[in-house]
This record gives structure tokens, C-alpha cells and sequence, in this order.
């Protein structure tokens, strides 16, 4: 209607102005003249606005970076993905668009081949294709695997070839400046980096409720956490080789630990989810999020099942297991030491406050209340139980939690009756 309604009155301003000079219009109809004016003016700044819009996303460094055939069927590709959706084509000019890669002779591996891989991905994901996605991301983790392991096997050996200098510019030639090439080293981190990424990526969508994998999750995500710890033991051993650079913070490891935790979790495993949980505590730095960590650490003691005193990896943080008589006494511990995690991670989601403060305190604060109020009923402690889940609906329903609240409600319900 807007777009009918601009093209009327630009049509009648382009009329009056052809036919009549723009000091009669003014003199006659000034207000029909002015308003054809401002819908010409108009007109020019949306199709103005449409080609700055135009230029800015299909010519902008995201397409510019690869030579013109492949820009041109990336751009064909992105348009048929999200703007006038079509998967034949947009699949098929994605195709098309890595086959000009290899013909241009791109490195396989280096950023913008792969990203124009883990972009198929991500778009055969929006359209809930889930098992071509994985085919994707499984091929190019295959790929950046076995060069790693090549590399590391010519590094080995010491067979790996010098990364040869640019050629020199020729007589009266400008030089040209350019970046330091990237040497084997430089690209081992990268590819393992890539490689760690696109595993836990790959976790995600195996526990996505289209595909269930759950034990294709956990292997890709014990893959990720162990070759991330190993690089940081190598790189603290032997120290850093030329060119390396930095590798993954702590914040990104510690995410890693974390998401194996919870898979060890729904696994039912909760004596393997504790230490992990831990060494993620360690090194984060947020504190609402370490309260988070805190409350997975109170639930995996709930939970933890009784196993021989010094064989589960807690054990030997716990001085009590050495004295442990009875599997009741066993149990005693784990419960006390979910209940002071517990009131942790209330105390520490309690702090924070202006900007340090995030959504994850009030969830830590009202799940917290919850777990204990849980655990204060193994204890058998109902009056104490019964008030800490009032709390906690109380809360939860103050901050809009609504699942909270009715999970809370139904721990309550479950209390004896008094």
C-alpha cells in the first residue's frame, strides 16, 4: 500500500513538473505541488537507502575477500537462503561457489573455505536439516584432524618444509605489503582451535531433540575437553614454538569442562560430572556464573551414587571418606556437602550487584533455594525443607520464573504432610 501509494504521487509530481513550469504549480495547486515534491524526494531516498543497503551487505568485506566468481555465488547462495529462501538453489550455488574455491586454488583450510562450510551448516540447521549439518561439520573435523596429526608427525620427524618468503617485487615495482605467512605451527593452533569449536558444535546438535545421539554428543564432547587440556599441558611443558600464539582463555576451556559435566549429568555419571565442575569453578571469573557452577556442584553431591571409598575422583577432596564406615555414613557426607554448596551459591549469587549483577545470580539465587530446600528433605529436615522451597517460589515468581516456581511447587507437594 505504501509502495502503491509513492509511486501515485510520484507519477503525478513527474506529470505536473513535465507538463507545467514549477512556478505556475506553485502559484495554482501549492499543495498538491508541495506534497509531489516531498514524494519525489522521497522516492530518491528509498532507492538511495535500497542501493546503500545493497552495496553495504553484498559488497562488503565478507564477499570481497574472495575472488569475484565465488563472491558472485556467494552472494547468489545468501539470497536464496535468507532472502527469497530457496534450499535447491541456494544448495546449489554453495556447491558452486566451493568449486570455484578449488579451482582459484584456496587453501583448503584457511578461514574463508572453511567458513563458507560451517555457513552450509548453519543454514542446512535453520532449515532443520540436522543430519546434513552434522555430515558437514563431521567432514570438516575429519579433515582439520588428520592435517593436525600429519603435521605433528612431520614436526616429529623433522621433515617439515620452511614456509618459503613472499617473492620479492620486481624492478620498479611498488612492494607490496603484506602480512607474516602463516607457519606450520600458527596453523596447527588454528586448525586445533577450529577443530575444538566445531566438536562442541557437533555435541549440540547430536543432543538436539531431531537427532538424540546423546553418546555421539558426549564422545565429541570428551574429544574437545581432552585434546584442549592436552594443548595447555604441551604448550606449559615445552613452551610455546614460533608462530604459535595464544591459545584458548580460560573461559573457553572452562566452558568446555562445563558442557561435559552436564553431559556426564544427563548420563546419571554425577561422581564424573564433579570434577569437572570443579576445575570449570577454577577458572571462571564471573561471579553470578560461578554460582551457577556452585548450585551443578550441590546437585552432583545430591546425587552422587555410593562408590567404594577412594574410587570415585571426589574422594580425595573429601578427608571424611577415609573413615567412612557404613554406606549411610557415605551418604551423610555427600548430602552435607551439597547442602554448604548449596548455601554457596546462594551467598554468592546474593552479592553481586549494579553491573556486576546478571540475570544468572536471580536464577542461581532461586534454583539454589530450591537444591537445598531438596536436600535439606533427604536430611530429613522437613520444617527447614518446606521453608526454603516457599522461598524459593516466592522468588521465582518475583522475578518471572515460572518454570522455577512450579518446580519448587512440586518438590513442596511431595513434602509429609506435618
Amino acid at each position: 500500500m505504501l509502495w502503491r501509494a509513492l509511486k501515485t504521487d510520484t507519477s503525478r509530481a513527474w506529470y505536473v513538473i513535465r507538463n507545467t513550469s514549477f512556478r505556475d504549480v506553485m502559484r495554482t495547486n501549492p499543495v498538491e505541488a508541495f506534497g509531489a515534491i516531498v514524494a519525489l524526494l522521497g522516492a530518491v531516498a528509498f532507492l538511495g537507502y535500497c542501493v546503500y543497503i545493497y552495496y553495504n551487505y553484498f559488497y562488503s568485506r565478507q564477499f570481497t575477500r574472495y575472488p569475484p566468481p565465488v563472491a558472485q555465488a556467494l552472494r547468489k547462495a545468501l539470497y536464496f537462503s535468507n532472502h527469497d529462501p530457496d534450499p535447491q538453489r541456494a544448495l546449489k550455488y554453495y556447491k558452486q561457489a566451493l568449486e570455484l574455491c578449488d579451482e582459484a586454488g584456496l587453501d583448503h583450510f584457511s578461514d574463508d573455505v572453511m567458513g563458507i562450510k560451517i555457513q552450509v551448516a548453519a543454514w542446512l540447521e535453520k532449515i532443520e536439516s540436522y543430519h546434513n549439518a552434522i555430515t558437514v561439520l563431521e567432514n570438516l573435523l575429519s579433515d582439520c584432524k588428520r592435517w593436525v596429526e600429519a603435521m605433528e608427525k612431520s614436526a616429529k620427524e623433522g621433515t617439515l618444509p620452511k614456509v618459503e618468503p613472499p617473492p620479492a617485487p620486481k624492478e620498479g615495482e611498488p612492494a607490496v605489503s603484506e602480512q607474516p605467512r602463516e607457519n606450520f605451527w600458527a596453523k596447527r593452533t588454528r586448525l586445533l582451535a577450529k577443530a575444538i569449536g566445531i566438536s562442541v558444535k557437533l555435541a549440540n546438535l547430536y543432543s538436539d531433540e531431531h537427532v538424540l545421539e546423546r553418546e555421539l554428543a558426549h564422545e565429541r564432547l570428551v574429544w574437545a575437553v581432552e585434546t584442549s587440556l592436552r594443548e595447555t599441558q604441551r604448550r606449559a611443558k615445552e613452551g610455546l614454538k614460533e608462530g604459535e600464539g595464544p591459545w584458548m582463555s580460560p573461559e573457553e576451556i572452562g566452558g568446555s569442562l562445563e558442557a561435559l559435566a552436564h553431559s556426564y549429568q544427563e548420563k546419571s555419571q554425577y561422581h564424573l560430572a564433579l570434577p569437572l565442575f570443579f576445575q570449570a569453578l577454577r577458572l571462571c571469573e564471573d561471579p553470578c556464573h560461578m554460582a551457577i557452577l556452585m548450585n551443578n556442584i550441590a546437585t552432583s553431591f545430591a546425587e552422587h551414587p555410593l562408590i567404594t571409598p577412594g574410587d570415585a575422583p571426589v574422594h580425595a577432596m573429601m578427608e571424611e571418606s577415609k573413615t567412612w564406615a557404613s554406606p549411610a555414613e557415605q551418604r551423610a557426607s555427600y548430602l552435607a556437602a551439597s547442602q554448604r554448596w548449596a548455601q554457596n551459591a546462594i551467598t554468592h549469587a546474593s552479592e553481586p550487584q549494579g553491573e556486576k549483577r546478571t540475570p544468572e545470580c536471580d536464577q542461581a539465587c532461586a534454583v539454589s533455594l530450591s537444591n537445598l530446600g531438596s536436600v535439606l528433605a533427604m536430611l530429613g529436615r522437613t520444617g527447614e525443607a518446606r521453608q526454603k522451597f516457599e522461598q524459593a517460589i516466592a522468588l521465582s515468581k518475583k522475578l518471572g520464573f515460572d518454570d522455577y516456581a512450579a518446580e519448587a511447587s512440586a518438590r513442596l507437594q511431595s513434602l509429609p504432610t506435618p
